[in-house]
């Protein structure tokens, strides 16, 4: 094993009376790709600034070795004294740095370095953050959301540059696919303290609810031992006084233990608020077209949208996502064709634009619209502070003026705000910026929960891949003409669907397509199912309701309260025995979809 090149050993740090870090710590190794994760407001940015070495923590070490460079890539970009895009990436090497690596990077991040910084898109300044510093290649490479803002293009590009890289890796992201690709080992921050599993994050979900788990068991253990050390108070045997006083001192000290316990944070608890139900078809665009400055954004566009239905738009920053969302929706008039909206849609909106807030109105104004201390959520009256716990806010937090809070508490206040509202249409315009993991599993519980329709654009592959019935798409993701593609199923399947079809893939599909002909080859469809395909599509389904019918019996058994305490190995077991059926029902769900889309793409041939 290396030497760390970057300890933190120890770390604590307060703000306003509350302990954000507890005895923290984090070390990175040469070479180490290691993802930060925890909910927001868990300290991930403020320790990966004190890496970095921006923030002095109250107490506890920081090493760094003398001869480590460490570039650390910030949310909010401070450009402030450069006149170009080119100057602030160039201030940002080293005597020794190539200063040919920033017209590279400036090359595939489709920067032309000649831009006013202060004229940036929110995607742009991103982009020229991200070449200031890759370009100096430094010992560690220190990334807070660096996927925020992005297209899928560059998200896939930048994965395929960290890969090469020789850089030791820390990053924090609310994209799981990115986090996926890049991490090999993890880091998780809960309640003040850091720990750490040797593995990348495909991992940690499953590990963080083991660890919880056992934490919980642990708890309920000593919460019994605590009753029964009270009952021998109240009723045994008082002749043995020092017996009794040790006796007595320990369960001082086990109370302490157990009311000092700090769990983990609830989980945001809601439901979409939903409106009388709109007609069964939604939206219908005939022919439609739209041209700004001469360019075609919108090229004869037609789809039909029922009531149900959530569909996914993509393609790079630039291609016209908002506009098409915008011609769908009736908030843009079309140049040629009709664009008819359904009967009784009411429609509630989550955009990109976190910024329009008033940052001196307090969390009970904005969620009240300033009527007072209650509000109307899906047709019940509640009190605003009882509705903000149901996102994770604090009471007294009420009325706290919206500019002290994080990025990712103000994407949950617009998110409880909506929510608020009846609606059947749900827009979604970049909903997965700054959202932690918990609240994104929200998110996509409630627009999978639906019973209205929803759109949404967003570059998150696997918030799409979990959640959407269909995507738009570019029918050139490369070089957009205004010619927009309608895909059945999410992004990972509008990618086996281009590969089918031989339509144009971007980035990396592309490069993966150009590989070989063999690959080519491997790829095309057969012309029917083999015989062991066909008896595996039909025997599937059957499998699967026994499965689910004895992991339903499981579930039942292991709802016992008292099962636990009564039978610890029993317990146990019964887990066991859920996660291996929970798993096979998984891969048989796997492969069942998999069947059913080769069939039908088989159909679709011979037809």
């Amino acid at each position: 094993m290396a030497p760390p090149i970057l300890k933190l050993d120890d770390i604590h740090l307060t703000f306003g009376g509350t302990p954000l870090l507890s005895g923290a710590d984090l070390q990175i190794e040469p070479g180490d790709h290691i993802c930060l994760v925890g909910r927001n407001g868990s300290g991930k940015s403020t320790l990966m600034k004190i890496a970095a070495g921006l923030v002095e923590p109250q107490s506890g070490t920081v090493f760094r070795h003398p001869a480590t460079t460490v570039r650390y890539l910030e949310q909010v970009p401070d450009f402030e004294g450069h006149t170009t895009v080119r100057a602030y990436a160039e201030a940002g090497l080293g005597p020794g740095d190539d200063p040919h690596r920033v017209s590279y990077l400036l090359q595939h991040l489709g920067l032309a370095g000649d831009e006013d910084p202060e004229r940036l898109s929110g995607g742009e300044a991103r982009r020229a953050a991200l070449v200031r510093v890759l370009a100096p290649q430094p010992d560690v490479l220190l990334l807070d959301e660096p996927t925020n803002h992005l297209d899928l293009p560059a998200i896939e590009w930048l994965e395929q540059e960290l890969a090469r890289s020789r850089s030791a890796l820390v990053v924090i992201s609310h994209d799981r696919r990115f986090l996926e690709q890049t991490s090999r080992a993890t880091v998780w921050l809960d309640r003040g303290a850091a720990r750490r599993l040797d593995q990348g994050f495909e991992a940690f979900e499953a590990w963080r609810d083991k660890v919880l788990e056992e934490e919980e068991r642990e708890q309920h253990k000593l919460g019994r031992a605590i009753v029964r050390e009270e009952h021998w108070l109240r009723y045994g045997v008082t002749a043995r006084r020092k017996r009794n006083v040790r006796r007595l001192s320990e369960l001082k000290e086990m109370r302490a233990r157990f009311r000092g316990h700090r769990g983990p944070e609830g989980t945001i608890g809601a439901a979409a608020a939903e409106a009388r139900d709109s007609g069964k078809l939604v939206i219908e665009a005939k022919s439609v077209c739209k041209t700004f400055g001469g360019r075609e954004i919108v090229s004869d566009f037609s789809m039909r949208i029922h009531r149900g239905d959530r569909i996914g738009l993509v393609g790079p920053n630039g291609a016209g996502k908002t506009t098409l969302l915008n011609l769908l929706t009736g908030r843009l008039a079309p140049d040629e064709g009709t664009v008819r909206l359904g009967a009784n849609l009411e429609i509630t909106t989550l955009d990109q634009k976190r910024a329009a807030l008033d940052p001196d109105e307090t969390l009970e104004h904005f969620l009240t619209d300033g009527r007072g201390s209650s509000l109307v959520v899906d047709g019940r009256q509640r009190h605003v502070t009882g509705y903000m716990k149901d996102f994770l806010f604090q009471p007294e937090q009420a009325r706290t003026p919206i500019r002290e809070l994080s990025g990712g508490e103000r994407a949950r206040l617009i998110l409880a705000r909506n929510l608020a509202r009846p609606a059947n249409l749900i827009i979604l315009d970049e909903p997965t910026n700054d959202l932690d993991m918990e609240t994104l599993d929200l998110l996509q519980e409630i627009v999978a929960g639906f019973a209205g329709t929803v759109m949404l654009v967003s570059h998150d592959r696997d918030f799409l891949d979990r959640t959407v019935t269909s995507t738009i798409a570019p029918a050139d993701p490369d070089r957009p003409d205004g010619r927009w593609l309608v895909y059945a199923g999410g992004y990972s399947d509008m990618l086996a669907q281009r590969a089918r079809t031989g339509s144009p893939s971007s980035g990396k599909q592309k490069r993966q397509k150009a590989a070989g002909a063999s690959a080519a080859k491997a790829a095309a469809p057969k012309s029917k199912l083999s015989y062991k395909q066909k008896f595996a599509l039909e025997t599937l389904p059957e499998k699967l309701k026994e499965a689910e019918a004895k992991a339903e019996a499981l579930e039942n058994r292991m709802a016992d309260a008292d099962l636990f305490a009564r039978d610890p190995d029993g317990f146990n077991r019964l887990a066991s025995e859920l996660s291996a059926l929970q798993a096979g029902i998984a891969a048989m769900e796997e492969e069942w979809l998999e069947l059913e889309m080769l069939r039908e793409a088989l159909e679709k041939n011979a037809s």
